[in-house]
């Protein structure tokens, strides 16, 4: 995975065994993102996917140590195949954009989150390229158990 961070945004990117059918599907349907969101150990509950501009998506993340973490986005720019934004607005706020790109069959994931605040930024940089890092592992193991 190749990471960067610029002024209040993370990047990650990472190119997947997969073609790019499947790894949209694994971010787009729920009972397949909820086996993969989030760093390891953590599982989730999800309680809205309204998969389409404007739509919600409610959540809970559940922590290896017990502690629970709800989280609330809402989708902005939804371009089948290529193309998913969203804003998380509960805990720091960003804006996500994930991108697919077809490399026939493979696909590349570019992650991007800007940050609404520094001081938030400041703070979830410490743990958010090792926290997406650990996401992406998570997509890739669920992605090589479809396609085996």
């Amino acid at each position: 995975m190749k990471a960067s961070i610029g002024e209040n945004e993370i990047i990650s990117s990472r190119e997947f065994d997969a073609p790019q059918e499947l790894v949209y599907k694994a971010w787009t349907t729920p009972d397949l993102l909820a086996r993969w969101w989030g760093p390891k150990g953590f599982t989730n509950t999800f309680h809205e996917f309204d998969f389409r501009p404007g739509g919600e998506w409610r959540f809970v993340m559940h922590g290896p140590t017990g502690a629970d973490y709800p989280n609330h986005s809402v989708f902005i720019e939804i371009v089948p195949l290529e193309r998913i934004v969203f804003n998380h607005l509960s805990g720091p706020e960003f804006q996500v954009t994930a991108t697919f790109e077809d490399l026939d069959d493979r696909t590349r994931v570019t992650f991007r989150q800007l940050f609404k605040h520094t001081a938030e930024f400041e703070q979830a940089k410490t743990y958010c390229v090792e926290g997406n890092e650990q996401n992406f592992d998570r997509l890739s193991e669920l992605l090589s158990g479809l396609t085996a």
